[in-house]
């Protein structure tokens, strides 16, 4: 019989102890009482009174206790009237009066009406004890972290492709940990944190675990939401358990992924905020760079929002280095693929550097999702290899949805769908900067009824003006192609994501990158996305109404320009629309050699 267990049968024993004593209590008083008195109407009092048979009365508010001349007792309900009193006093019948039940009670009674309320409070704080104490017997306030073996999942910079900035910054962390006299001996110290910032599928985790790999060090690995909890403290136990087992294995490497779980910057809210949270991130703190130094524990962190880590987290002394996992470029896409096809058989027409000059903005999660569904589409079509064409449909498939075969449109749908991707096919060829095309299509996928894929640039964060406003153009181009075949009152709402893109990218252009003229080159919104409501209300603001409108006009007349600059390429290639239409509406989708013999126009392959 463990501890917890004897205590709650010691509890049980002192709880029906005191109920017994309650109980005999009441027995006692009804003892003394005597008999319990006879209950008659006012009628029968009355009658008794007059006959001279009544010899004492207790009056205890409306109620009337009363002894016969034959010693037998009773008790009766009267109504409120002063002649009875009178009535008594004359057939010389001895009155007195008692408060009610309710304004003086005796010890006995208050105990007896409070021990049930007072055991019950006893029980449930000794129940909620109880559950806390096996929460924390079974680990509760235990780190979650997993250990991974030296031997287990090896992982090494080899593995890692398409990050050769990164893998380089994180090279003399490897170095320090196989050899820290080296750097000890001049003075140096081991980093205490390094921050991995990068988008989604860039490899960070997989960096981590190649620098676990190098090092040939234990690698301990934990999510920022293993450590909030319901109860306050559990959290800063378990990072306290961390890093205590870090230290008995240092040198070591503790991996945290999406750190801004716990981390996010403290005081944020309009309210007084997550104590849990917080104390797990004050913990971390110190375990970080507090009194007790962990040497030789590296903290590994990821995140895709760094802007939104404390402030505290981020000093040197706690993460001395941000390191930047970027998208890879067309090379290291190459390396990419080249990492994921090791077990999968291509055929001899599949050419990587051609797929990843293809796929500019993929992540290394992207191309790997990208060889996967290759493969599974080779299987279902039972190929014994995976040959180019399930790579291009596979690239379909991930750039553009799932194909739905079971959506049939009607002639008038198809028509619709033809002029609206012809329109933009011819938009985005005769635009003066617009992205190559690649292929158009009337083909279901995903939320869409047809699409036109463009190669976008390797550096999309760098544009032109001329390259902006070509891509407004184009997204407005499904609207006025069917404006101009249709009329106004035929227009869809099949454009409604384009001009969604089109309203973002004219607002940024007016308010961020100081691009209009009207209001010169000032910046009006704030680049930041932040996601604390305390943050966004009390923040300053940086527009005033004024402003507000007066960039909603410029808004308006970028959209309007690009809207015409459709129009007008539309309009002065008439034919050329029409026949490409009619030959979407036949083949469905159209690559850029048959786009070329249908316009006759070079600017196809540009």
């Amino acid at each position: 019989m463990n501890r917890i267990d004897k205590g709650f049968r010691v509890f049980a024993f002192f709880a029906i102890a005191a109920l017994l004593v309650v109980a005999s209590i009441n027995l006692y008083q009804a003892k003394l009482a005597g008999p319990p008195a006879k209950t008659i109407n006012y009628s029968q009092f009355l009658d008794a009174l007059d006959q001279g048979r009544i010899v004492s009365v207790i009056l205890v508010g409306q109620e009337l206790q009363g002894v016969l001349t034959d010693r037998s007792t009773f008790k009766t309900y009267i109504p409120i009237d002063q002649a009875l009193v009178e009535t008594l006093r004359r057939k010389a019948v001895a009155i007195s009066a008692k408060a009610p039940a309710g304004t003086g009670t005796s010890p006995a009674t208050v105990l007896s009406t409070l021990l049930p309320t007072i055991l019950l409070i006893i029980f449930a704080i000794f129940f909620l004890r109880r559950s806390t104490g096996l929460e924390m017997r079974s680990g509760l306030g235990k780190s979650r972290a997993k250990r991974l073996a030296q031997a287990q999942q090896r992982v090494t910079f080899e593995d890692v492709a398409g990050v050769d900035e990164a893998k380089e910054s994180l090279k003399e962390i490897v170095d320090f940990l196989r050899a820290p006299q080296k750097f000890q001996s001049l003075g140096g110290k081991i980093p205490r944190g390094v921050l991995l910032v990068g988008s989604p599928g860039t490899g960070k985790t997989l960096l981590a675990r190649a620098i676990a790999g190098e090092a040939n060090v234990p690698f301990f690995t934990i999510s920022g939401s293993d450590f909030v909890e319901m109860f306050v403290g559990i959290g800063a136990s378990r990072v306290r358990d961390l890093f205590e087992q870090a230290s008995k294995n240092a040198p070591c490497i503790i991996f945290m992924d999406e750190i801004d779980a716990v981390g996010r910057r403290r005081g944020a809210g309009l309210g007084s905020g997550n104590d849990e949270r917080e104390q797990t991130l004050n913990q971390l703190l110190v375990e970080m760079d507090g009194f007790g130094g962990n040497e030789g524990v590296i903290l590994i962190a990821a995140t895709n929002r760094p802007d939104v880590l404390d402030p505290a987290l981020l000093r040197p002394g706690r993460f001395d280095r941000e390191i930047v996992v970027s998208n890879p470029d067309i090379l290291g896409r190459e390396r990419i693929l080249a990492v994921h096809v090791r077990n999968v058989p291509l055929a001899a027409d599949v050419d990587l550097k051609g797929i990843a000059r293809s796929t500019p903005g993929f992540s290394g999660a992207d191309l790997m999702n990208l060889v996967n569904e290759a493969a599974l589409l080779a299987a279902r079509r039972d190929r014994s290899s995976v040959g180019a064409l399930e790579f291009e449909d596979a690239k379909d498939t991930v750039t553009m949805g799932a194909e739905r075969r079971t959506h049939v449109m009607s002639d008038e749908e198809r028509r619709l769908a033809a002029y609206r991707e012809g329109g933009r096919a011819m938009v985005t060829l005769f635009s003066p900067a617009a992205e190559p095309l690649q292929k158009v299509t009337i083909v279901a996928r995903g939320r869409t009824t047809g699409m036109v894929k463009q190669a976008r640039g390797e550096n999309q964060d760098l544009m032109t003006l001329e390259q902006m406003n070509s891509r407004l153009a184009v997204l407005m181009s499904g609207r006025a192609s069917e404006e101009l075949v249709f009329g106004r009152h035929r227009i869809t709402s099949a454009g409604a994501a384009d001009i969604a893109e089109a309203t973002k990218l004219a607002r940024t252009m007016v308010a961020r990158w100081g691009l209009s003229e009207a209001l010169g080159a000032v910046a009006y919104d704030e680049a930041r996305e932040e996601v604390f409501l305390g943050h966004s209300v009390t923040g300053q603001q940086t527009m005033s109404e004024e402003t507000a409108q007066a960039v909603a006009v410029e808004v308006r007349k970028l959209i309007d320009a690009a809207l015409q600059a459709a129009r007008l390429i539309l309009d002065a290639r008439r034919a050329q629309l029409d026949m490409l239409a009619n030959a979407l509406t036949q083949r469905e989708t159209l690559v850029p050699e048959e786009i070329a013999r249908l316009v006759g126009e070079s600017t196809v392959d540009r």
